[in-house]
């Protein structure tokens, strides 16, 4: 009786996926290449709102972050999902730009220019345009970045009026307004030509801030309370 026999095949290395790193807590965390491109995906999308609005087709989206639709819409299922991560990351990098100047210069009017400049750059003007019809506004991450963000711009502005740097007669929001105001592009103009004019601009409105005083502003000062209860 002849013995059955099998052909086997030779061995070939199986490919190993790679795995999300696991921090000392035992919580998986993200793989460095899928930061980078959720990171990327969301500056390439922030910049492509701030040009055409939030509706921008979401295949320009993904060629601007040199990264494939597939992987957009692994980050970012929906539109609401992308344009609500747009917002928290703007949000938070403006408020680490807060918390590292206030650190790192050497006084607070300082810190508030660098603030400024640096709040403009991450085209935080373009928020109020996104945070619109279908946008969650109670939303309890969004509600905590604005507290974060708040908390920051209170203290770098306080700082800067304590010391006697910046006069007294002004408010956070009065800050927020003059910087999304200033920094938001003309529509229909790529947000990138108008980065020269708008630095320009909000450094007059800086030197406006300037203590002492040398005007009397009408009204009275404008609190980031004031802004939330005028655009509800």
């Amino acid at each position: 009786m002849k013995s059955s026999t099998r052909t086997v095949a030779a061995a070939r290395p199986i490919p190993v996926q790679p795995q999300p790193q696991v921090s000392a807590a035992g919580v998986a965390r993200p793989r460095a290449d899928a930061v980078r491109n959720r990171e990327r995906i969301l500056t390439a999308a922030r910049e492509l709102f701030v040009e055409s609005g939030s509706t921008a087709p979401f295949d320009e989206v993904a060629r601007r972050a040199g990264v494939g639709n597939a992987t957009l819409y692994r980050h970012f299922p929906d539109r609401p999902a992308l344009v609500h991560h747009v917002v928290l990351f703007t949000m938070g990098r403006v408020t680490a730009s807060a918390e590292a100047s206030l650190a790192e210069e050497p006084d607070a009017f300082a810190a508030l220019c660098r603030f400024t400049h640096a709040a403009a750059d991450e085209r935080i003007g373009a928020l109020c345009p996104m945070l619109g019809d279908g946008f969650d506004g109670e939303h309890p991450e969004l509600l905590a970045a604005q507290t974060a963000l708040a908390d920051a711009v209170v203290t770098l502005l306080a700082a800067g009026q304590d010391a006697g740097l910046v006069r007294t007669d002004i408010g956070v929001g009065d800050l927020m307004v003059a910087l999304s105001q200033l920094s938001r592009p003309l529509p229909g103009v790529a947000c990138l030509d108008t980065d020269r004019f708008a630095h320009r601009h909000l450094q007059l409105f800086l030197d406006g801030l300037r203590a002492p005083a040398r005007s009397e502003l009408p009204g009275s000062a404008t609190t980031l309370d004031d802004l939330r209860q005028k655009t509800m």
